[in-house]
């Protein structure tokens, strides 16, 4: 039977979490002669999130799980709320390698996770620490784990908990992922392991992002019924087009319950550029804690009206900017660094 046949679904990322899961920045390959710069924020947001809920941090051995504490004690962090697990990893993209959660429509006592195949987006990266991820935290848990056997990383798709879910055809219909399977085969994998009923695709991602176009920096759920997209105003940058058919995209799409979803639009922010390179920064990146939206901020002005949209979008929830600058040079923001764990 499948986890959809046995009753398990993944829930919303506005459901109450457990936890927050993180695996520690270490690989000064995705910062290069940057890392350094990237702790300050990173901490503020390990710290920002042990106020509302656990935090479980994956680090490489004891002499990481030493420094990381005494970092996080600097900055008055809430260390009893903050767990160390030793599971070696090759980089800091927890969204991606980690598990997916699930919770049981069935019997609601019951938990599970997804491991999936990780082959660091492509093959274009070190991945064999990275895949093993979350057969250490089902053990770590003691947790029921299902294994799909196919590539599937958790930036790629968006659920909204009651039979949606939304992904991009430029990420996973891309050769490098699942050469093997059309399609029609890709959506029954969705159905049958996240529980869901009804796929919604949308097109590319933005410029810079090396994942072929993760959704989580482009489409999210706020509510069952709500969508917010990514939108560039400059019809002259490289974005305007890709997130112009993407709103189209969503515009005509449905719901399992039929409705149409109600879009909003969030801004896209000054283009972030760093050793000529531009980068995947976007507002879209926001990570959804126990009444709180953490969202990264890029010094520029729309990061006001980012946070007023994000106000409108969660009237129930404190809205929290954080730089990620630094952080973006990684190619990912704080969505990608994390994973929920619902309760």
């Amino acid at each position: 039977m499948t986890p959809k046949e046995q009753g398990f679904y993944m829930p919303a990322e506005w459901a109450k979490h457990k936890a927050t899961w993180l695996t520690y920045p270490h690989n000064e390959d995705s910062w290069p002669d940057k890392i350094e710069t990237i702790f300050p924020s990173y901490h503020l947001f390990i710290k920002t999130l042990a106020e509302v809920e656990e935090v479980h941090i994956n680090v490489n051995d004891e002499a990481m799980r030493l420094h990381v504490a005494a970092e996080l004690e600097k900055i008055g962090a809430k260390m009893s709320q903050i767990f160390f697990h030793i599971h070696p990893s090759n980089d800091a993209w927890c969204r991606d390698h980690g598990p997916a959660f699930l919770l049981n429509k069935l019997d609601p006592s019951k938990r599970a996770l997804i491991n999936w195949n990780h082959n660091a987006w492509g093959g274009k990266y070190p991945y064999e620490l990275d895949t093993q991820i979350p057969a250490h935290i089902a053990k770590a848990l003691n947790m029921q784990m299902f294994e799909p056997g196919i590539v599937m990383e958790g930036g790629s798709i968006e659920v909204n908990g009651v039979g949606d879910l939304i992904t991009t055809t430029s990420c996973l219909l891309n050769p490098n992922r699942n050469p093997h399977l059309n399609q029609g085969q890709i959506e029954e994998y969705l159905c049958n392991y996240y529980g869901v009923d009804n796929v919604i695709w949308i097109g590319d991602g933005i410029t810079g992002d090396d994942t072929d176009g993760h959704v989580d920096d482009l489409t999210r759920f706020i509510d069952e019924d709500t969508i917010v997209t990514a939108v560039e105003d400059n019809k002259w940058d490289e974005n305007y087009e890709p997130l112009q058919e993407n709103l189209k995209k969503l515009n005509s799409c449905r719901l399992a319950n039929g409705k149409q979803p109600t879009i909003v639009e969030l801004p896209m922010p000054d283009q972030v550029i760093w050793e000529d390179q531009r980068l995947p920064a976007s507002y879209a990146n926001f990570y959804i804690a126990n009444g709180r939206v953490i969202f990264p901020t890029y010094k520029c002005v729309n990061d006001n009206e980012a946070a007023y949209t994000l106000e409108e979008c969660f009237p129930n929830h404190e809205i929290i900017g954080i730089d990620s600058t630094d952080i973006i040079w990684g190619l990912g923001s704080f969505h990608c660094l994390s994973q929920q764990q619902p309760e």
